[in-house]
């Protein structure tokens, strides 16, 4: 006889089960000082995933970096007028 497959995830609107996003957790952890960064949060993520993709090569990230690097003087030339 042929065994139907389970459903691992019978309530599939049910995300608790899912894997969360790579570095939520630290995000979380870390809420505060990401939030410091407004605008230039989504960058810092980003430049986080680079260097946990590329094995902390900050090389291979350089294009990350820089967009972080403007975001930040921009904010801080808006803040100095």
């Amino acid at each position: 006889m042929a065994q139907t497959p389970t459903n691992p995830n019978p309530n599939p609107t049910d995300l608790s089960s899912l894997p969360q996003p790579l570095h939520q957790s630290d995000a979380d952890e870390d809420d505060e000082n990401v939030k410091q960064l407004r605008e230039c949060s989504s960058l810092y993520l980003s430049l986080q995933d680079c260097l946990v993709n590329s094995d902390r090569n900050w090389k291979a990230c350089q294009k990350d970096v820089q967009a972080l690097k403007a975001c930040n003087e921009r904010l801080k030339s808006v803040k100095g007028k």
